[in-house]
């Protein structure tokens, strides 16, 4: 493998810090809360560590070592058991308009399938256009409020979809 060949593959432990670095990268870059969203999250600090149970996975993009970004899935916390949620999806902008994200975006919801999962859910934020763009072209629909308890007080977009 070259030092520039991009691969998604699941997180592991070394992944964590520069990982990290990516995601809260994007809620300065964007001016995103960062309270109330995945910027405050103790789960961010330590993303391989929260992502180890048998029905969720969180997928990295590689370059040659360096985290460029990353996606996953969990079940939606206090709600239906058939119920997924895709979380904490960043990417570096040297990986944006690239068609990465969406690779990743359609093996999470495969992935969900496999796990048994009937529907997805979603928090973003409004100021994240492009990936919102994306999730409408995949078939999410808006809801009028969020589900579960993220504790993500501050996302104000929530979308669901039927896998």
């Amino acid at each position: 493998m070259g030092k520039d060949t991009i691969v998604i593959r699941e997180i592991e432990p070394q992944d964590n810090t520069l990982l990290e670095q990516v995601i809260k990268a994007c809620f300065h870059e964007f001016e995103i809360p960062l309270e109330g969203t995945a910027y405050s999250d103790p789960e961010t600090a330590k993303m391989y560590e929260s992502y180890q149970n048998t029905n969720e996975v969180y997928y990295v993009i590689d370059c040659g070592g360096d985290i460029l970004g990353g996606g996953g899935i969990k079940p939606l916390n206090n709600f239906e058991t058939t119920v997924c949620e895709i979380q904490k999806m960043y990417f570096s902008p040297k990986v944006r308009g690239k068609g990465y994200g969406k690779v990743l975006f359609s093996k999470c919801l495969e992935v969900a399938k496999t796990l048994g999962y009937e529907k997805c859910y979603l928090e973003s934020a409004s100021q994240l256009k492009a990936a919102i763009h994306i999730y409408e072209r995949f078939g999410f629909h808006h809801l009028e409020k969020a589900l579960g308890n993220t504790g993500h007080y501050s996302c104000g977009v929530w979308m669901i979809k039927t896998l």
